[in-house]
């Protein structure tokens, strides 16, 4: 992709450069307040929509751990998906195999150790900070799709079956990540293991993203 775009403003075109992000919570605090970015370049007719779990999850090793470590964000999607997100710049000088290693370590504890009532409580205490009622935050994201307690049903189905989807996210994702992304979600079934790559231009008071979705080859 291209390191410069144009963007119209005040009636004439502005060039934006690619900018990396000052620090790595943007990036998160982003995804956070906004989840339908998570599905923005989807390929055709998969357009999963996210309701935010919790950031900082906690993911344990043990059955009687508190947790060991921790998630960057936990959504689950519209089908009772659990959607595990970790968040990457690429200034992180991490080699790729550590932080593939880091959410697969996530990602076989996490369908062992959180029983649907940790992750309805962490969901309760989000909405409670701030000032929601958690049933009317499940209603209203489910839009008469499911009743709450058939998409609670499936997502306890789901994490016991493992079906899950791994998200990695970042500013910019090299050929070689992305090539383990789709490796992986070749031939992890039913976990789904997807990247998206979210480029950031800026210009003066200009800014802009630009998604581009890897993975979901099936």
């Amino acid at each position: 992709m291209a390191n410069t775009i144009l963007a119209r403003h005040g009636g004439a075109w502005a060039p934006l450069q690619s900018t990396p992000y000052a620090r790595e919570d943007i990036l998160q605090e982003m995804i956070a307040s906004f989840p339908e970015l998570l599905a923005a370049d989807a390929p055709d007719g998969f357009q999963p929509r996210l309701l935010l779990v919790s950031r900082e999850m906690a993911v344990p090793d043990s059955a009687d751990a508190v947790g060991r470590w921790a998630l960057d964000h936990l959504f689950i999607d519209q089908a009772g998906v659990p959607v595990l997100v970790e968040t990457k710049r690429s200034s992180d000088t991490r080699a790729r195999r550590e932080v593939v290693a880091q959410m697969l370590d996530y990602a076989a504890n996490a369908v062992v150790y959180w029983p649907l009532e940790a992750i309805q409580m962490q969901l309760q205490a989000r909405c409670v900070a701030a000032g929601q009622d958690m049933d009317v935050q499940v209603s209203e994201f489910l839009e008469d799709s499911l009743t709450p307690a058939q998409f609670w049903e499936r997502v306890k189905t789901n994490l016991q079956a493992g079906r899950i989807r791994m998200m990695f996210v970042a500013d910019q994702i090299g050929y070689e990540l992305e090539r383990i992304i789709e490796f992986l979600n070749q031939q992890m079934d039913p976990a789904e293991v997807v990247g998206l790559e979210l480029r950031q231009y800026q210009s003066g008071e200009l800014q802009t993203l630009v998604p581009r979705w890897i993975g979901h080859t099936a």
